[in-house]
């Protein structure tokens, strides 16, 4: 009987797949908006079945609130070092914002810090909590500032084109997640395009964009975040003993009126639309450790602790004379693996 259950699920899914096949997500940059968005709407009144429908094919929101936010505490639990401020508030504001059926904006996280802190590996966490293909979901779209957005003079058209952008995934997804990296490499005035989309409003042009998450990753900041840790240090308090309110204030400024932001003057930050400025701290010894321990594991190889310490001593550390922090964080920390083991 099982059999033959799974012989006529196979048959359904072969008969229903070229119906079931949704309008591809809408990438930078598109000449087929509206036509990918009618089709989306169409589609959606189509097929009168979703649950047969995400058999077959990812869906928006494709896990529940509470497994998405459980999903997201654990990954963080077992995969991120040193980041306890990062822990709290990305958990925090994640899940209530998943849980919250009555949003009144959508949620936007800005993530500072160096290089190697761990913006890129929250993001990527925060999207495989929400859809199991994580950033190769269609409901996840990615900026990369120096890729996208590549000339000053082209910035007006950047702008008409983002908002487009914007305005057709959302069509197609209301939880679309929309990650820009390097924002510090971006034109100043470009992201204040957003700004309407950011916004308390119930509706623009039709469309609601209350369940949509907005992550910016940005290495401006950096600074004033290392001075806050080093301060911590120097008065023989531990990184575990800074509290969000001790940076965040000091971090948006600093970040508002940084000429090589992408929020320098920024309508965003001016109109209080970042629900949370999340700093990432510098990197300690002990944290690289662990980053290469989970690295070798990862592999399927026994940790060799002599290597494991070889690869931590060879990383740069600053300040120059504490030496406390690695100036790349956990960022070099493959490549140097591959040197050491034979893989």
């Amino acid at each position: 009987m099982k059999l033959r259950r799974d012989a006529l699920r196979a048959a359904l899914g072969l008969a229903l797949l070229p119906l079931l096949r949704p309008a591809s997500a809408v990438e930078p940059i598109s000449l087929g908006l509206a036509i990918a968005g009618a089709a989306a709407s169409a589609l959606t009144g189509f097929i009168s079945y979703p649950r047969l429908y995400c058999y077959f094919r990812e869906c928006c929101l494709q896990r529940h609130d509470q497994r998405a936010a459980a999903a997201l505490q654990e990954n963080l639990d077992r995969k991120l070092f040193g980041q306890h401020l990062v822990n709290k508030v990305i958990v925090k504001a994640v899940k209530g914002f998943l849980n919250n059926a009555n949003a009144k904006k959508p949620l936007a996280l800005s993530l500072h810090g160096w290089t190697g802190t761990g913006k890129n590996f929250v993001s990527k966490l925060v999207a495989e909590s929400i859809y199991k293909r994580g950033l190769q979901s269609e409901y996840v779209h990615q900026f990369v500032a120096t890729l996208h957005f590549p000339h000053a003079h082209d910035i007006d058209l950047y702008k008409d084109q983002l908002q487009s952008w914007i305005r057709g995934n959302v069509s197609i997804c209301p939880r679309s997640l929309f990650i820009f990296d390097e924002m510090d490499k971006m034109h100043a005035g470009l992201i204040d395009s957003i700004k309407p989309f950011l916004d308390y409003y119930e509706l623009l042009d039709g469309v609601s964009y209350r369940q949509a998450i907005f992550i910016f990753l940005s290495n401006a900041g950096a600074e004033k975040i290392t001075e806050v840790a080093l301060d911590f240090w120097r008065n023989g308090r531990t990184r575990e003993d800074i509290q969000l309110t001790d940076i965040q204030n000091s971090l948006s400024v600093s970040v508002f009126n940084n000429k090589n932001s992408g929020f320098w003057h920024s309508t965003l930050i001016d109109r209080n639309l970042i629900d949370y400025f999340v700093p990432f701290l510098p990197l300690e010894y002990k944290h690289v450790k662990m980053c290469v321990r989970v690295e070798i594991e990862s592999r399927g190889y026994a940790v060799d602790e002599d290597i494991l310490t070889r690869i931590a001593d060879e990383m740069t550390y600053f300040p120059r004379e504490e030496r406390i922090y690695s100036d790349k964080g956990c960022k070099t920390v493959d490549a140097k693996l591959d040197y050491y083991y034979d893989f």
